[in-house]
């Protein structure tokens, strides 16, 4: 009982005073009727607070959150299904599940009954246009009194968590030259059981790798020809992502960071769905998303997951994340593909030495301010046997693509027919 009077509204709390009130004037001035009104007045909050606390509903709820993970921007379906186990109708319930103020604020339903065994369907929708990781629920049930004087809160412990990601691009289908290699763990491999002369050629097409080029049946036709029979390699590579605080410029969704942050994001899942086993690298080295390597798809989750989350950090230094980077490139042909914000000219340089071996490293520059700073940065990577990108927003990446992927196996084609 004691319960339920904390439980009143604040038209109950009224309905009170003003009977308490009307009982005390009525002493004073000897008024009976008026009495009898305060009394009535008082005694009606008491009653549906007794009414309230003696109820014992036995409610059962379940949630459904589709999709789970979803691009910024995009919305998000909830469905409750509220279920009456006991035997008895519910009164007046209002339902409300808890949403974070980003994915739209408070979803608050109003059901007047609920037969005995008897269920409802409810449903709303979220979205954010920031990315994260946001936690849906609990469920709260108030019981109220059909005159509105008491209310009393019963909450569930069920919450779903909806992770926000990176705006993805789509980005064209490529064949980036250098980055598969055989070495380590090959996924699979059909190798021809005969000699290298008794391989069958075929004419050179556009996307082929170049690494299949047949030097005795290129010399003998006078054009480029590949080996006809199929070779699965192992391709890998590294993500880099710069989240330092101090190279990025603006705020919100146009700021240089959320920018690079959607740019990493679709890179990584364009080259996991090409069956990369990537690391993912920022400037504070390796992290959670790279202890691995992911043949198996699991690494595109893995990376939104973790761009969902990304922060600016306060590193001045990029020495942690392309001491990886370093490592990475050492170990063979593998495709490093890294994503700057604002980079000097003594940056670049220490970027530049980082490429090891044969390895594809490819930068990709993010420029919001459109200034045209990144000139002699990118002019510094190119010369070392960097690609690179300066693109203006995540949006002009594919176009991006596109034409580094172009001029790579123009460089490529060009370097072996001068060697031939």
């Amino acid at each position: 009982m004691k319960k339920a009077l904390g439980a009143l509204t604040t038209r109950g709390r009224s309905f009170m005073a003003a009977g308490v009130t009307a009982i005390v004037c009525a002493f004073i001035l000897g008024e009976r009727d008026l009495l009898r009104a305060g009394i009535l007045v008082l005694a009606l909050p008491l009653l549906s607070s007794g009414t309230v606390s003696r109820t014992r509903y036995r409610l059962a709820c379940a949630r459904r959150l589709e999709p789970g993970r979803l691009p910024v921007g995009h919305e998000a379906r909830v469905d409750l299904r509220l279920e009456n186990v006991s035997r008895l109708p519910t009164g007046l319930l209002l339902v409300e599940d808890r949403v974070p103020y980003t994915l739209g604020g408070r979803a608050r339903f109003v059901l007047d009954r609920i037969e005995p065994k008897g269920s409802r369907e409810l449903s709303y929708r979220i979205r954010s246009d920031v990315r994260g990781r946001y936690r849906v629920g609990a469920l709260t049930v108030r019981l109220a009194d059909p005159f509105g004087l008491v209310e009393l809160a019963r909450s569930f412990s069920l919450t779903d968590t909806l992770t926000v990601t990176p705006t993805i691009v789509a980005l064209p289908h490529s064949r980036l030259t250098g980055a598969w290699t055989g070495g380590g763990d090959s996924r699979a491999r059909t190798v021809s059981s005969a000699g290298e002369d008794d391989v069958a050629p075929r004419e050179y097409r556009h996307g082929d790798d170049l690494r299949r080029v047949h030097w005795r049946s290129t010399a003998r036709h006078g054009e480029l020809m590949v080996r006809r029979e199929e070779q699965q390699w192992q391709s890998r590579g590294t993500l880099f992502l710069d989240t330092r605080r101090s190279v990025h410029r603006g705020e919100g969704p146009g700021s240089s960071f959320e920018q690079a942050v959607s740019a990493a994001a679709s890179i990584g899942v364009h080259l996991s769905r090409a069956g990369f086993g990537l690391r993912f690298v920022t400037d504070s080295g390796p992290t959670a998303a790279s202890l691995q390597n992911h043949f198996d798809g699991a690494f595109e989750g893995v990376l939104l997951d973790a761009l969902a989350t990304v922060q600016l950090s306060a590193n001045r230094s990029l020495t942690a994340g392309l001491a990886t980077l370093s490592g990475a490139g050492r170990d063979g042909d593998g495709l490093i593909i890294a994503v700057f914000a604002e980079l000097d000219p003594a940056e670049a340089r220490t970027v530049a030495v980082s490429r090891r071996g044969t390895a594809t490293c490819v930068a990709v520059l993010v420029d919001v301010t459109g200034t045209g700073h990144f000139k002699a940065a990118a002019e510094l990577l190119r010369a070392s046997g960097w690609r690179v990108m300066t693109i203006g927003s995540a949006a002009d990446l594919a176009t991006a693509w596109a034409r580094a992927d172009q001029a790579g196996e123009a460089a490529g084609l060009s370097r072996i027919r001068g060697g031939t």
